[in-house]
């Protein structure tokens, strides 16, 4: 007996691109050739199927991934539309986990664009099979061989043409078949380099030892077998199949279609494992309360099921099981492995959470830090709870928003990407739950780490009942490699259920360094611990471990880190020495410029602090003519002329006697 994942054929697919690459309009018109639409709707209109949300029709961009499928000859595809722009790199981030299968798409006119590069990279780390879709060939200064030699250059050498362009710009009429062996004359006579049978047999002889033989020995090729052997390594997500196309116009849509069921693998898991799952997205349905959007890795969940939320020590009730497609939703009952549905009823679910086991989830990809932080005011103090419970809910939706409430002070924070990001919660808060919230002007997310190693140590033993005491070495780690912790002490010593609240509170107590910022890239190791048979109550270690940590980073003091952008910028030429003094003055260090059709190119990496009115000052400096691409580029030390500190939240814990206190709720105001 089949199991339904082995009955039905199915395509898990992500379309990603920079932001105006023209995905949803991908989308649309894929909907539209397979039938599931009847009408085409416009991104520009408003009235395309995955821009669902109210703030998507009216800016025109995608904000939230969208989850749609059609049937395209007897298979199942699940389609993912995600955002384009940076400040939604979340949103791209979480639905990339989920997917078997990619389709990137390239601009014909811009090329590779930061985010093309970015996303690119986090495909290849998770080995997620790829097509490569360049889009708009219609447009004025649409340049086919240009942009296969960046993706070649800036992607990888292993993109495969497997469509030439018959025309370009105005005269593109749509694409001829290179793996066919009557495609040669048609071919050829468009004269476009790189875009032919033989460019396609020189790639894949680099990976194929048969065909590397034939083309040295000038032995034959058929097309069908450069066909078959693309197909194997596509699958595997060693070569990637490059197709044109013009989507607004509706060429090339068909053909794209065809390279998802012939070049992208299908799912692999089985209906009658147990369970496992992950979250990828949550949603809140007006009816249904909190909706999960789950992608089965095996099992299956059926209406009225009790699943195991592993993550959050849970179990819950299914009571619903949904297809959403755009606007629409449907009940199907029953989800199995290799499939994605909407799944009702699970109240305490979070994003990323896995149900079931955890041995089939792939680890979730880092792309989005939040670089920036903002207040959000209430329009009066009556609407303090109800912007709380907005705001909570958009962070359920997107957890990277963070939102801190810090009720004493009266102070709601959230972490942003950028400027749109604030335009989008402002224009949410409005249309979702009628409130009227007013942002501050954002500030750069700054860190710390230890400037040498130390050690922290803590004895509280006073005032009776209490014993915990803690010895901890603190050291500096590598760029980029966060916190790491370990413990030598033996459990005769300091038992494991204390062990285990400690290990839980060090990264709770590094949230607030010396200067106030979260504490990062460092070496934690616990020397020293006791408990008293009788004193010892478990909350002690909950109150030490802060007192420890900054006792120790007191020792050590701390270094302050700032966020760096990696950035591309392009203006005319007569631009170039104003960029370049611009540059010099936002503390940039960048590599030597160059000239390409009358443009001046730069990159280099710069301050976020010096750099976040700089896209406005550009634009207004070139008369709209420049353009600066940005992607997050690590943290690095601060000079020493820049001081930025952030007001502590709480007691400090350095002051220990009024920290204790106020931990035992005894501290008079």
């Amino acid at each position: 007996m089949r199991d339904d994942n082995q009955a039905i054929s199915r395509r898990n697919v992500g379309i990603f691109a920079h932001v105006d690459a023209g995905k949803t309009t991908t989308t649309e018109h894929i909907l539209y050739h397979s039938g599931r639409i009847r009408s085409l709707g416009s991104v520009d209109n408003g009235t395309a199927q995955t821009d669902s949300m109210d703030v998507e029709r009216e800016r025109g961009i995608s904000v939230r991934s969208a989850t749609t499928s059609f049937s395209w000859k007897d298979t199942l595809i699940n389609l993912v539309d995600t955002p384009g722009h940076v400040d939604f790199l979340s949103e791209v981030e979480r639905s990339l986990r989920v997917m078997d299968g990619a389709i990137l798409i390239v601009s014909a006119v811009e090329g590779v664009q930061s985010q093309t590069e970015m996303i690119w990279h986090t495909l290849q780390s998770l080995k997620i099979p790829t097509l490569l879709y360049m889009n708009k060939m219609d447009r004025v200064g649409a340049d086919p061989e240009r942009v296969l030699r960046d993706i070649h250059k800036q992607l990888t050498e292993l993109a495969v043409p497997i469509y030439a362009p018959l025309g370009r710009e105005d005269t593109f009429r749509g694409a001829a078949n290179v793996l066919t062996d009557d495609a040669t004359e048609t071919v050829a006579a468009e004269g476009v380099r790189g875009f032919d049978l033989a460019s396609a047999v020189e790639k894949l002889s680099e990976l194929d030892e048969r065909m590397l033989t034939s083309y040295i020995e000038g032995a034959p090729i058929e097309a069908r077998e450069v066909k078959a052997t693309l197909q194997r390594y596509a699958r595997q997500g060693q070569a990637f199949p490059l197709l044109v196309g013009a989507s607004s116009k509706g060429l090339g849509i068909k053909e794209l279609m065809e390279a998802i069921l012939d070049y992208l693998p299908g799912p692999s898991g089985s209906a009658e494992q147990p369970l496992s799952a992950v979250v990828f997205k949550v949603e809140r349905d007006k009816t249904m309360g909190r909706m999960a959007y789950v992608r089965l890795y095996e099992g299956t969940i059926r209406n009225r099921d009790t699943v195991v939320n592993v993550t959050q020590g849970v179990e819950e009730k299914v009571t619903q099981i949904r297809k959403i497609d755009g606007r629409k939703a449907e009940d199907i009952g029953v989800v199995t492995a290799g499939d994605i549905a909407a799944v009702c009823g699970l109240t305490q679910v979070r994003i990323g959470d896995v149900l079931g086991r955890a041995d089939s989830v792939p680890p979730a990809p880092q792309m989005a830090v939040p670089l920036l932080t903002v207040q959000v005011h209430a329009e009066s103090e009556a609407q303090y709870p109800a912007l709380v419970a907005a705001l909570q809910e958009l962070t359920d939706e997107d957890p990277l928003l963070d939102l801190q409430w810090l009720q004493e002070e009266r102070e709601l924070h959230v972490k942003v990407m950028g400027a749109i990001q604030l335009e989008i919660l402002t224009s949410l808060l409005s249309s979702r739950f009628g409130l009227q919230a007013r942002f501050d002007q954002p500030s750069v997310i700054y860190k710390e780490t230890p400037s040498q190693a130390g050690e922290g140590f803590i004895a509280y033993t006073m005032p009776k009942p209490c014993w915990a005491i803690l010895r901890f070495r603190i050291e500096p780690g590598a760029p980029g490699s966060g916190l790491v912790y370990e413990s030598l002490v033996r459990g005769e010593h300091l038992l494991v259920q204390y062990q285990n609240e400690v290990a839980r509170r060090v990264p709770e107590a590094l949230q607030q360094g010396l200067l106030g910022w979260e504490v990062t890239d460092l070496k934690v190791t616990l020397v020293e611990g006791e408990h008293h048979v009788w004193h010892t109550h478990p909350l002690d270690f909950a109150v030490a471990t802060p007192m420890g940590i900054i006792q120790g980073l007191a020792q050590t003091g701390t270094t302050l880190l700032e966020p760096m952008l990696q950035v591309r910028i392009t203006v005319p030429e007569e631009f170039g020495g104003k960029v370049l003094s611009d540059l010099v003055q936002m503390r940039a260090v960048f590599d030597s410029p160059q000239m390409t059709g009358g443009r001046f190119v730069v990159e280099g990496r710069l301050p976020v602090a010096t750099s976040l009115e700089y896209p406005v000052k550009l634009s207004a400096m070139s008369g709209g003519r420049g353009v600066i691409t940005s992607s997050f580029s690590g943290y690095q030390p601060s000079p020493p002329d820049v001081h930025a500190e952030r007001k502590r939240r709480g007691v400090n814990p350095l002051d220990q006697s009024k920290y204790i206190l106020a931990v035992r709720k005894a501290l008079s105001t």
